[in-house]
């Protein structure tokens, strides 16, 4: 396989998986912030902080209103992580690869990406914003659906796993980090129940929380959340799942090693963590180094294939 095939179905599988769960992102915070009381103000903001974007967003909007970080986060092209803008470059990436994937998986990208563009507008209100992002998050669904069933699952099919879970690993660690941040440390007695709504909606936010239900069988506490989303094998969208499986594609593929070895060494660093000991800041610089981590593997990733 040629470097350049292998390049654009790792980034097609990237982008593919960046709009869904941004679209997974907003659908949770626009309902989030319907359950929470008035008096608690958490606001659009944190879905800016995520993407790591917090700077740029200010350099074109004044204030990180309802409207201005759907705007920039769905439709905004000078954002290179907006839904439009991730569809657009997984279009892209599959348009020059159409002769190694199967040809319906090429109409199924363009027909999302033709359908988002042609909709965004629509994203702005509430009345019709479950819809859109509804029909996203389906879209690349039926897309990654139609790869799994219909294409070889050769050397090329690793790759595209690889982008897939590395993004996604990347996605998880970020919803953690930032989702865990703005809950309220010092809650008022009479909050204490919305504090448990919040973890809900980092479980909500990776479609996690009827799987989370039926694994554990308590009320919600943040070290079980934790401890599911970072280190449970079974889960698909869990951050330890997702390094497995790019384990097992990298174990398909040859030149494997120094990339092996850093994966390993992640792996072993998140189980033999006891996340239940971690307070807010000792979590947040735990996460960081996962996210370096990720960051290690997908530059070995590009430089030892690409």
């Amino acid at each position: 396989m040629l470097s350049r095939v292998a390049n654009r179905i790792y980034w097609m599988a990237r982008y593919l998986e960046r709009a869904e769960n941004t679209a997974r992102l907003i659908n949770v915070n626009t309902h989030l912030l319907l359950d929470l009381p008035k008096k608690v103000r958490l606001g659009w903001e944190p879905i800016v902080d995520i993407t790591s974007h917090r700077d740029y967003f200010y350099n074109l909007y004044e204030e990180a209103d309802e409207r201005n970080v759907i705007r920039f986060m769905v439709s905004d092209t000078r954002n290179h992580g907006s839904i439009l803008n991730s569809l657009h470059m997984a279009r892209e990436n599959t348009r020059t690869i159409r002769d190694i994937i199967p040809r319906e998986v090429w109409e199924q990208v363009n027909t999302l990406h033709l359908t988002t563009k042609t909709n965004a507008k629509s994203v702005i209100t509430q009345r019709h914003r479950y819809d859109y992002l509804r029909s996203v998050i389906l879209g690349v669904q039926t897309i990654s659906g139609m790869l799994a069933g219909t294409m070889t699952h050769n050397e090329g099919y690793d790759f595209l796993r690889m982008g897939r879970n590395l993004e996604r690993a990347d996605m998880t660690t970020r919803i953690i980090d930032v989702r865990s941040a703005t809950l309220l440390p010092d809650m008022p007695e009479d909050l204490t129940p919305f504090e448990n709504l919040q973890w809900v909606s980092v479980l909500k936010s990776l479609t996690a929380y009827q799987m989370y239900r039926r694994e554990i069988r308590q009320r919600i506490r943040r070290a079980d959340v934790l401890k599911f989303l970072l280190q449970e094998e079974r889960f698909p969208r869990s951050f330890y799942h997702a390094l497995c499986q790019v384990n097992t594609c990298l174990n398909n593929l040859p030149r494997n090693e120094k990339t092996l070895q850093m994966l390993t060494k992640l792996q072993t660093k998140l189980l033999q963590t006891k996340l239940q000991e971690f307070d807010q800041q000792k979590l947040h610089v735990f996460i960081d180094g996962l996210q370096l981590g990720v960051i290690r593997i997908n530059n070995s990733i590009s430089e030892n294939y690409f």
